[in-house]
């Protein structure tokens, strides 16, 4: 199916990846949030709270505005150029913190994101005081890993000052593609020079990470002009980069009626692409995390799957470890506490209403049942370190995997026949063969998926 070049090189069978070029989910989190229920209680929440106090605080908030629309973009946003609507959202936001910390103020606070939208819609002196209000209501470590989103569009280099003063240690810059033509396409006209220059000055004011969000199978995107924003990207050098799969789905994501079918590249031109992506950054030595992630060997996220000690939450890959929960604050927001799920209200109207009367904004969630806890452990260990020791998950679960898992494993089969998956006594090994399909592999665990109007609820694969 595939020759090997060097490390981390291969040449994958095209036949092979469009033969499970479905949809699917990323597995940020098993169950999905499609499985999220409006039943889900505040008694849940509590409940879930108290279960594991000693364990640390991943914190995420969500500004959800955005001064421009980028037509692909399918995140939880609201386009405005008024800046003055973040001060009811602070407001209201500052109310859902100082209650919800009242069931966790003794935890410790491990890593911080801020997430949207665009983060940096908020002026100097807002981020400044939303850093106040969190370091009021919860204890942060001396090494918090603290990170941001920025929009290079609607920044100064300045900024990079005041964020690190205040403490952010990581930022993530959405670039999406060097080239021109694409960039207009997409809404997304930017300074490629002043790219360059805010990376550059992020490394000198000694940011410990910095990472770049490209995505590959935009309108008018070839070989030729991915390999050109590569090149540019290279020159400067990341600690790591994220280059997504352009999921278009119209039908869900309004914006993008406004690209073309006809401007998109075709599977051949995408595979094309990321083939040539994944030659380039392992021979830069990147290491391919899996799915759309790469880090340079020395950073500590490849460094932990090397190690076998990588995890993945609603933030992505991380070497967060597994007894790390998640609190997220603001419209939309998901958090993991406890055995469950559970997510913020998504719309804006309904998020200020109910935190103005209750004090909080839970919309809806999931307890997970000993069988969800058992498959999510199975689908993050194989996404996260491409093997599973069946062995060590027979004896936390008190299961026969063999017998528990008689179908999964019948599921497999066609995976092993094509060389993506081998298996034996202890345990199943994602082979190289496998890397890009890891998330097909994944679905075979999946109960859900069972029910096949779920997958038409996802991106595809490739």
């Amino acid at each position: 199916m595939l020759k090997k070049v060097s490390n981390y090189q291969v040449l994958w069978d095209r036949n092979i990846l469009e033969k499970y070029n479905c949809s699917g989910p990323r597995y940020t989190s098993y169950p999905t949030a499609l499985e999220f229920h409006e039943d889900f209680t505040l008694t849940d929440y509590s409940i879930a709270c108290a279960k594991y106090p000693q364990y640390p605080l991943s914190i995420y908030i969500h500004i959800p505005f955005c001064k421009k629309l980028c037509y692909y973009c399918g995140c939880n946003k609201i386009i405005t150029r008024q800046s003055s609507k973040a001060v009811p959202y602070l407001n209201i936001l500052e109310t859902e913190i100082r209650e919800r910390s009242l069931l966790l103020k003794k935890r410790k606070v491990t890593q911080l994101h801020f997430g949207g939208g665009t983060p940096t819609f908020l002026s100097s002196q807002q981020i400044s005081w939303l850093m106040t209000i969190l370091r009021e209501n919860f204890k942060f470590e001396k090494t918090t890993e603290i990170s941001i989103e920025l929009d290079p569009r609607e920044i100064e280099l300045h900024l990079l000052n005041h964020l690190h003063n205040e403490g952010f240690n990581r930022l993530s810059i959405g670039v999406q593609d060097f080239n021109k033509e694409v960039q207009k396409l997409i809404n997304r006209e930017q300074n490629n020079t002043f790219i360059i220059k805010l990376v550059k000055y992020a490394k000198k004011l000694g940011f410990r990470s910095i990472n770049l969000d490209l995505i590959y199978g935009l309108p008018k995107q070839t070989r030729k002009s991915f390999s050109n924003t590569l090149s540019q990207v290279l020159n400067i050098k990341p600690n790591r980069l994220s280059i997504f799969n352009y999921a278009h789905i119209p039908e869900l994501f309004a914006s993008q009626c406004k690209i073309k079918n006809n401007d998109l590249p075709l599977i051949d031109e995408k595979i094309s692409i990321l083939q040539d992506t994944i030659f380039t950054l392992t021979k830069e030595h990147y290491q391919f995390i899996g799915m759309d992630h790469f880090a340079q060997s020395n950073d500590e996220l490849a460094i932990a799957q090397r190690n076998g000690t990588l995890h993945r939450s609603f933030q992505g890959y991380t070497t967060q470890s597994n007894n790390c929960e998640i609190i997220g604050f603001g419209m939309s927001a998901i958090s993991m506490i406890g055995n469950t799920y559970m997510q913020n209200q998504k719309e804006l109207d309904k998020y200020y209403i109910q935190v103005k009367h209750v004090n909080h904004a839970l919309w809806r969630g999931i307890v997970l049942n000993e069988d969800d806890l058992l498959r999510g452990e199975i689908i993050k260990q194989l996404i996260c370190n491409l093997t599973l020791n069946k062995l060590l998950i027979e004896s936390k679960f008190k299961i026969t995997f063999h017998k528990y898992l008689k179908k999964e494993l019948e599921l497999l089969k066609p995976f092993i026949n094509d060389g993506l998956v081998e298996i034996d006594y202890e345990k199943i090994q994602v082979t190289e063969r496998g890397r890009l399909l890891i998330r097909n592999i994944c679905m075979c665990f999946d109960k859900y998926l069972q029910n096949k109007t779920r997958k038409k609820q996802f991106s595809r694969v490739i």
